[in-house]
């Protein structure tokens, strides 16, 4: 039984959509993402003290997107790519999200929502809505002429770009200057396995 610690509100969502992607059975241990992660135990299976963290049959895995890598190559559902030049693609869109995406995305949110009002920057959070706006329009442009970032179908590589876009909402960050991207992102979130992963 593969055993997935997190919760649904932390980057364990990313981890949780992707087996319901694949319907596997799994046991969603639910750690929070302070307190109970700098335990003992679960320093014991993530150093780090992070969500998520996969663990089959004696086998740990951490960081997210490196979860749906593994799960998505090893349970190929058709969410793995077919050939090695878009596994090569996957791998890129998965970096991207985290080296390009994430930071301007979670810088916004931090200082929009997440912190309380007295902590929050309001310059920090105008000057992260102006570096997301870079890799959007990259992103737009890979989505030109085609639904999903490998082609016709929806893949690890949109699962794991998407999962980490999902927050840009929360933190007021405006799509609709890339219509592409857009289009794609209602795309990826109206599938049923998230709304079955936002239930776990």
């Amino acid at each position: 039984m593969i055993k997935l610690y997190g919760v649904p509100r932390s980057r364990a969502l990313r981890s949780l959509w992707m087996l319901e992607e694949l319907g596997l059975p799994y046991e969603n241990v639910k750690i929070g993402t302070t307190g109970d992660t700098r335990t003992p135990e679960f320093l014991r299976i993530n150093p780090n003290g992070h969500v998520p963290v996969l663990e089959e049959d004696g086998f740990i895995l951490w960081e997210s997107l490196a979860i749906n890598l593994y799960l998505a190559r090893k349970y190929d559902k058709g969410l793995w790519p077919k050939t090695v030049e878009d596994e090569g693609r996957a791998f890129q869109w998965s970096l991207w999200a985290m080296t390009e995406l994430e930071e301007p995305v979670l810088t916004a949110l931090r200082n929009r929502v997440l912190l309380p009002q007295e902590q929050r920057d309001a310059q920090k959070a105008n000057e992260a809505a102006q570096r997301f706006v870079a890799p959007l329009r990259v992103l737009d442009g890979a989505l030109a002429g085609k639904p999903y970032l490998l082609g016709e179908s929806f893949t690890v590589a949109d699962l794991n770009v998407a999962s980490v876009l999902m927050l840009a909402p929360l933190a007021s960050l405006d799509l609709s200057g890339a219509p592409n991207a857009q289009a794609w992102f209602g795309r990826c979130t109206s599938r049923p396995a998230l709304g079955r992963a936002q239930k776990a």
